[in-house]
């Protein structure tokens, strides 16, 4: 077996497809760098990522299933699942050699296995989006930490930056140690000396948040105390809306 090992980058990916194309190798597995574990069989060919030959897959693949099927298949990416990741190879393999319509062939392993990749992290992106919360610190930075099933920063970057255009913030991801940071007119991805995690009141009243966030924070949870009608509550359908790893985000469900 052929074995592409690629950076595990967007771009990598998309170079390793050119390069499956300029070689006329067909049947070739797919392995980032990091989880690479070479075969007695197997034989390795390390990929170089060029961004001039991924640009060129990028844009052949904007004229085969336009802008939406692009964006399918990015988040279908951000997914980090190692065999979505060989979906995704062998559907552009598919899409390239066949006409225009066979993308939307779901009797094809790979053409659905992307779709259904793209689809729970456009829905983890949608949650994300609700459900972070930021904490205001002395400096007036607002901070969120987030911990999603999926790599779902790139695509909440422009949502936060619009909705919250006119303050400095950062959502960190604590499952893959990044985030991102809006200065008040562009936005950066950054590493932190030490990582963040999510708070606690305890960790309200002894860090160096603003004056007010402990009274915001006890004001919210009383706001939704008084609101919430026992009679009413339907724990099954809570939980199918506000999944219980969802509530780490939430104010009024901190202990």
């Amino acid at each position: 077996m052929i074995v592409y090992v690629y950076d595990g980058g967007f771009q990598g990916l998309l170079t390793a497809i050119f390069e499956a194309f300029a070689r006329k190798q067909d049947v070739v597995k797919l392995t980032g760098e990091s989880r690479f574990e070479p075969g007695f069989f197997d034989t390795s060919v390390r990929v170089r990522t060029e961004s001039a030959k991924a640009e060129r897959v990028w844009l052949g693949l904007q004229k085969k299933i336009g802008v939406e099927g692009q964006q399918r298949f990015y988040k279908a990416f951000l997914s980090e699942q190692a065999e979505v990741l060989q979906h995704l190879f062998k559907y552009a393999q598919y899409v390239f050699r066949n006409p225009d319509g066979y993308a939307e062939n779901y009797g094809n392993d790979d053409v659905l296995a992307m779709a259904q990749a793209a689809q729970k992290v456009h829905r983890e992106k949608h949650r994300m989006e609700a459900f972070v919360r930021f904490k205001k610190h002395q400096n007036g930075l607002f901070m969120a930490t987030i911990y999603p099933d999926f790599n779902v920063l790139p695509l909440i970057c422009q949502h936060f930056k619009d909705r919250y255009a006119d303050q400095p913030w950062v959502i960190y991801d604590e499952r893959r140690d990044y985030g991102i940071y809006y200065n008040g007119s562009t936005i950066c991805e950054v590493v932190l000396a030490s990582k963040p995690r999510a708070l606690t009141e305890q960790d309200v009243m002894e860090t160096g948040l603003d004056s007010h966030e402990l009274l915001y924070t006890t004001l919210w949870k009383d706001y939704f105390q008084s609101t919430n009608i026992t009679e009413r509550k339907n724990k099954k359908l809570h939980l199918q809306h506000v999944p219980k790893r969802y509530w780490r985000y939430l104010t009024e469900k901190m202990a």
